[in-house]
């Protein structure tokens, strides 16, 4: 008589995929029912510390009545990813202490109630201490005290409005920064101008994060040209002594200025860039020009930061922005790949009408001559569409060509056109610009995080590669030969690519790999080699892939070793399959790590951040990565080992 084990291994024998399709079912259910009803998928993004903590100090700068449950949620929050290790927040899950992150999360708590006594604020407090006090902290966290008067002004970079005067050749200017620093700067400078003090109704201030010691003011930025540096410090001290000086009705124009530059893009309910630090900046410029909460634009500004909440029966967080639009086309791709065409039609047909054609973006002024059709990251962000958004619903929407036939063809042509008349003078893309890449300006003093610029990347370009080989352009054409050249001297030695909006390298190469046999680059290429090998040679003895958020050192020493995730598992066997080693023992065990590892719900765990911000600065946990990612991965195995097929790139 068999057994149910002996039966188990009889079917296994009889299909060998069966396994991996019983996974892949499960997981596209488990997807599928995430799915909204009208088509389109968003998932919690979280960052650090940061964020939350910026939330509540923004009600107290307001001196909106205290929501006593709520900040109740988010001091649990709060508490709960403080590190047991250095007494501190970091900047990620188990990541190294941040001097900022931690004042703010300290200055947050103790305006919640904590008391500094507590064991969890003292550890926290030493730490700052230990690290140089409150004074070592960021440019942005500087601004933040002020705005408190928990910091002096004398401690933040001058910011003149008159900037947004200036004439576009001029070496400063806010067209040369990335949309990003645009929509934070542009409100600041009417506060660094005003300099208002929050209403604070509790008068809270963290007297005791200080050392005494003086208050660091100049570039602190590293890896930096010093003459640049130098330059712009002594710009800074001759700003600060001649501040009183310039004619009012300049400066008036000045404010005017910023004001109506905020007012055209605040986004509805959406807010300025979509971004909570834009938002969150624009409510207080609002504010501080005398403009009452019943004010239309501050009202809207107020209730586009409301919408980032998420708030559950224990704890609340406040997301630095939401994702639907990339994580319904990337799920989109794996509900194709699963063979859920219906919910990816769902998705296309949400998708389609949130494409930008009519708003000539602050992109425009680079590339006047571009027609519009991008889309956003976001709901709706009109002036910011971005390239790799872009180009993942393009491809999306090509795959479904055979089902839907011409329904979505304008839309593509219009998607496309838009990004290849952004590609940059070096053959590469940027995320939201062409051509920004003024490197010098990162010497600014207000610009410490190094992250002022939007430059072309590797994974931006290998997303539009893919983009243009799946609709049909030849590897020969002058833009495909020059993004081909720029993705090839982009090769780290090793032979891995550097990934500016995912971690890291593993999802640089992902990106890459895939471009390349889209585009006809064959895996006996030497830069494909390379990466495969290298690929190969990171994988974790458990059979998955892993790789931690500090690989973005500044010294590009390459990947960081950390715990498999099921995320960088599954790019790491994508970009793999692209390169055709369907068949490698690598492949083989990164799919059973897949399968092991798959939560009773279908879906993936996973609590470490493989999301990029601004390297070193700044990073993500996409909720919606392990979701779509691991499925897409199973998914195109199972159909290339059943259709013995090697020649696949992003979306094809």
């Amino acid at each position: 008589m068999s057994t149910v084990a002996d039966d188990a291994l009889a079917e296994r024998a009889a299909d060998p995929l069966g396994p991996v399709d019983h996974a892949v079912e499960r997981a596209a259910s488990a997807l599928a029912s995430r799915q909204r009803d009208d088509g389109h998928w968003v998932f919690e993004l979280e960052a650090d510390a940061t964020i939350p903590a910026e939330y509540v100090l923004l009600r107290h700068y307001l001196g909106e009545p205290v929501d006593a449950v709520l900040e109740a949620k988010i001091g649990r929050y709060l508490r709960r990813i403080q590190s047991a290790e250095h007494g501190g927040w970091g900047l990620f899950h188990a990541g190294a202490f941040d001097v900022s992150a931690t004042v703010k999360a300290y200055y947050a708590l103790k305006m919640i109630g904590d008391d500094p006594g507590e064991p969890h604020m003292a550890r926290a407090r030493a730490a700052v201490l230990a690290a140089g006090g409150a004074a070592a902290s960021n440019v942005f966290t500087r601004i933040q005290l002020a705005l408190y008067g928990a910091g002096p002004w004398d401690a933040v970079p001058t910011m003149p409005p008159e900037l947004i005067l200036a004439p576009r050749w001029f070496p400063i200017h806010l067209s040369k920064t990335s949309y990003w620093a645009r929509t934070v700067v542009v409100p600041l400078l009417v506060l660094a101008t005003l300099k208002p003090v929050a209403r604070n109704p509790r008068g809270v201030r963290v007297d005791e994060l200080y050392t005494g010691r003086p208050v660091r003011t100049g570039s602190k930025a590293a890896g930096l040209k010093r003459s640049w540096t130098i330059a712009f410090n002594t710009l800074d001290h001759l700003l600060k002594a001649g501040d009183g000086l310039w004619p009012k009705g300049m400066r008036a124009r000045a404010i005017d200025r910023c004001v109506a530059w905020v007012t055209e893009r605040l986004n509805g309910v959406d807010g300025l860039g979509a971004i909570y630090p834009a938002m969150a900046n624009s409510v207080m410029m609002f504010d501080a020009l005398g403009h009452p909460p019943g004010h239309r634009a501050r009202a809207m500004a107020r209730e586009s930061v409301e919408r980032l909440l998420v708030i559950r029966d224990d704890e609340a967080y406040c997301q630095p922005c939401v994702s639907p639009v990339w994580d319904t086309a990337l799920a989109a791709h794996a509900m194709m790949e699963a063979g859920d065409d219906a919910a990816a039609d769902r998705a296309l047909a949400w998708l389609k009408p949130r494409q930008v054609l009519d708003v000539a973006g602050d992109w425009a002024e680079a590339r006047p001559a571009v027609r519009p059709g991008g889309w956003a990251f976001q709901y709706r962000n009109d002036h910011y569409p971005d390239l790799d958004d872009t180009a993942v619903v393009v491809m999306a929407m090509d795959r479904a060509r055979g089902r839907l036939g011409t329904l979505n063809d304008e839309a593509i042509g219009r998607g496309a056109d838009w990004t290849v008349g952004l590609q940059c003078s070096d053959g590469g893309w940027g995320a939201f610009d062409a051509d920004n890449s003024y490197h010098y300006l990162n010497n600014l003093p207000f610009a410490d995080h190094g992250a002022l610029l939007d430059p072309p990347t590797a994974d931006v370009s290998a997303r539009v590669v893919s983009m243009l080989a799946q609709l049909g352009e030849p590897q020969d054409s002058p833009r495909m030969a020059a993004a081909l050249a720029y993705l090839e001297r982009e090769q780290e030695a090793e032979g891995s690519w550097f990934g500016r909006w995912g971690v890291n390298y593993i999802y640089g190469t992902w990106s890459v790999l895939c471009a390349l046999n889209a585009a006809g680059i064959g895996p006996e290429t030497p830069m494909v080699a390379k990466a495969v090998a290298w690929l190969a040679a990171i994988q974790n003895d458990d059979g998955g892939w892993g790789e931690d958020c500090e690989s973005y050192a500044l010294d590009r020493t390459g990947h960081t070793s950390a715990p498999s995730t099921a995320s960088q598992t599954a790019w790491a066997l994508l970009g793999l399959m692209a390169a055709g080693e369907v068949e490698s023992p690598a492949v083989a065990r990164g799919i059973a790590w897949l399968q092991a590892h798959q939560s009773d719900d279908g879906l993936w765990g996973q609590e470490h951040y493989t999301g990029g911000g601004f390297p070193r600065v700044f990073y993500l946990r996409y909720h919606g990565y392990p979701a779509y990612f691991p499925l897409w991965a199973m998914a195109r195995y199972r159909n290339l080992k059943r259709s013995n097929g090697t020649r696949v790139g992003f979306g094809m």
